[in-house]
């Protein structure tokens, strides 16, 4: 492309080439390891082994087993994870040190253990209370807790990885809360996020729903783009708002929780599939494998086809950004410079785009705002 110099574009083609192996890597040892355990009696074994632990009990079995689970989960994942932070950091894409990385694995443990545990304690009193038919209530509790955590992740969740300072009053400011006005969007602030502590990559968002909602902007966005090209940016993440993405998200992500519940319900109660995982039933905690690899199954199938609609949704903010501030050509130098900045692949591979982008390219999206232009 011209828009770019050929030292960028193979800079962003060795990017993908020295991270890609390490990231398909990672997520294929972890799904093995999860079939693994799910479909044959090793996961049974664990479960009864960490149970044994702590007594031994049913809920000892359940907690205990679901915690080792998401334990052998994380270290199987490490080594790719910490190998892609070496590629990255190659290329500049990396500011922060091991240690703030471990303690950023460590809270994301502490999180997931927090979120997981009660949830697999409900879940398998549900299990009790009906081996049979557990999975039409949990479908219910999963749609309702996915929508309490996208209210709440803005409050609780995203503090706990980043520093949020309110932006300086000034024209930069003035101009975000000018645009949200002119969206017709109500914001409660405008926040500046620390991203620079583990990164160079740039980005801004807005979130929250309601009296939450706020825009933000990454440290290393305001320090590197121009004013015109932040604004570019937040006008695109006003386009999510303005055509409720997130609320449409939410309720969409709601129903696919309780419709991948009840599909994770039908597999693992198949006889052949809780025989294969030395389970007695639904609601032996020896199970517990056995749903995880279900989930992973499902969580596998479902990712292309959330890709692809994600990629329509934020095709559709681009030309609302486009739309909300007529300035195409300021659209195109804030595409480059967060190629660039991020060390983009421009236009990456076809099947790699389908399969786990979720967003059009850079290449699209200089061309849509071109004939937008034209």
């Amino acid at each position: 492309m011209d828009d770019f110099t050929p030292h960028q574009l193979a800079r962003g083609r060795e990017l993908r080439r020295a991270q890609l192996p390490w990231l398909l890597g990672g997520r294929a040892a972890g799904l093995l390891l999860t079939l693994v355990l799910g479909l044959t009696p090793a996961g049974a074994a664990v479960v009864t082994w960490a149970g044994g632990l702590f007594g031994g009990s049913r809920t000892a079995q359940v907690l205990a087993g679901a915690a080792v689970l998401v334990l052998l989960g994380r270290v199987v994942a490490l080594p790719p994870g910490a190998r892609v932070r070496v590629v990255r950091a190659r290329y500049g894409l990396v500011t922060q040190g091991w240690g703030g990385w471990a303690v950023d694995l460590l809270r994301g443990l502490g999180l997931t253990l927090a979120l997981l545990l009660p949830t697999a304690y409900g879940l398998y009193a549900l299990t009790a209370w009906s081996p049979a038919r557990w999975w039409l209530p949990a479908a219910g509790a999963a749609a309702l807790l996915t929508v309490a955590l996208s209210f709440l992740h803005p409050l609780l969740f995203e503090p706990l990885f980043n520093r949020f300072t309110p932006m300086e009053p000034g024209p930069l400011r003035d101009s975000l809360l000018g645009l949200a006005r002119q969206d017709g969007i109500p914001v409660r602030e405008v926040l500046v996020a620390d991203a620079s502590r583990r990164t160079t990559a740039l980005n801004a968002y807005v979130s929250g729903l309601g009296a939450t909602r706020r825009i933000v902007a990454y440290d290393t966005l305001l320090t590197t783009a121009e004013p015109r090209e932040v604004e570019l940016v937040v006008a695109h993440e006003l386009g999510h708002v303005k055509h409720r993405d997130l609320l449409t998200g939410t309720l969409l992500g709601a129903v696919g929780a309780g419709v991948a519940v009840v599909l994770i319900g039908l597999l693992a109660g198949l006889p052949a599939l809780l025989s294969a995982a030395g389970a007695s039933g639904p609601a032996d905690p020896r199970s517990l494998p056995l749903l995880a690899a279900c989930a992973a199954v499902v969580g596998a199938l479902g990712g292309p086809p959330q890709c692809a609609v994600s990629r329509r949704i934020e095709t559709r903010a681009d030309r609302h950004a486009l739309e909300l501030t007529a300035d195409p050509e300021h659209f195109i130098a804030m595409q480059r410079r967060l190629a660039v900045t991020n060390v983009a692949e421009v236009d990456p591979p076809r099947l790699l785009e389908l399969l786990f982008a979720t967003h059009p390219s850079t290449a699209r999206r200089i061309a849509a705002a071109r004939a937008w232009q034209g």
